[in-house]
């Protein structure tokens, strides 16, 4: 008999297609998250799930009474919404879905990088509220990028991706703080080791790193209050990384420039203090959100899900 497998969330057709060949699938039609009731009984239904970053799965849901669940194949990078320590007491295995999605994600990067600088919102939204009184030569003006340093925080995929495009298209000053040795840059790049320099030298600065309880507060008020007056804020990585309440104090006050983020601490909540700000581009976590990185994203968590029935070598293991 084929395993059975509980997915949490729509997915693309053609990921649902595929796995309906090789598995016995019950999907989420509605495509409403999963509470606890449901991710309890998918524990005890399913041979595996196959979940989304939204979905919290902590020591209880991996300590169900009667699991039968024996992995969890994650959609998306980040595992952070997994007890991976419960889960590997428990001997459940656990995937995620890299490489696919980091020039989609540096793409909406750029595109807050762009946006924020060049006060993109703030101009549309003179535009559609019909407050727009003409063209100036004095008022509303960005910034170039030319020459201005960016820091990114994080090295990994695709911070270093971000890095090289910001670089090489926009023709910016590199520098980076990273936990590990990076080599073999493809472009001028200068390590800052102490993240309080990184800060106050960068005209922009960019988040890359994992989320998780070692990074929870990363960016915490008083290292926010390093970033120069008018320097930019760019997060796309994960919101409970930055103290969201003290960003939104510094923007509110210009004692920041302006941000770009894709990501929060409480999504799909965003407060509404943020929101109010007119110097902040908002997204609405679309990182990934691409046809075809979303397509190669299910894919690699098919690809994980069968290789662990077939007891051959997982391509995406965490733990």
């Amino acid at each position: 008999m084929k395993p059975k497998i509980i997915v949490t969330r729509k997915l693309p057709d053609s990921v649902e297609e595929k796995l309906k060949e090789l598995f016995l699938v019950s999907f989420n039609k509605n495509d409403l998250s999963f509470d606890r009731e449901k991710l309890l009984e998918a524990m005890k239904q399913a041979d595996g799930i196959l979940c989304t970053v939204s979905d919290k799965i902590g020591k209880e849901i991996l300590e169900a009474s009667n699991r039968r669940v024996k992995i969890i194949a994650n959609f998306g990078v980040g595992v952070d919404n997994i007890d991976l320590e419960t889960a590997k007491e428990n001997k459940i295995i656990v995937t995620n879905t890299p490489d696919v999605l980091t020039e989609a994600t540096v793409d909406i990067a750029t595109l807050l990088l762009l946006s924020v600088t060049r006060k993109a919102f703030y101009s549309e939204m003179m535009v559609r509220l019909g407050k727009w009184s003409g063209f100036s030569l004095v008022n509303n003006l960005g910034i170039d990028l030319r020459g201005k340093t960016i820091g990114i925080i994080g090295m990994g995929r695709i911070g270093r991706s971000f890095a090289k495009r910001a670089n090489q298209a926009f023709g910016m000053k590199v520098l980076y703080f990273n936990r590990s040795p990076v080599t073999d840059l493809e472009f001028e790049a200068n390590v800052r080791f102490d993240l309080d320099k990184l800060l106050e030298e960068s005209d922009v600065i960019s988040v890359h790193i994992s989320s998780g309880k070692d990074n929870k507060n990363f960016l915490s008020k008083n290292r926010l209050r390093k970033i120069s007056k008018s320097a930019f804020f760019i997060n796309t990585s994960r919101g409970d990384i930055v103290d969201e309440e003290a960003l939104t104090t510094l923007l509110y006050n210009r004692e920041i420039a302006g941000a770009g983020l894709d990501v929060y601490i409480n999504e799909p909540n965003v407060p509404d203090n943020l929101r109010a700000l007119p110097n902040v581009t908002l997204l609405p976590h679309i990182g990934s959100a691409t046809i075809e990185t979303r397509e190669k994203m299910g894919m690699l968590a098919l690809s994980n899900l069968l290789a662990f029935f077939n007891k051959t070598e997982i391509p995406n293991r965490v733990i």
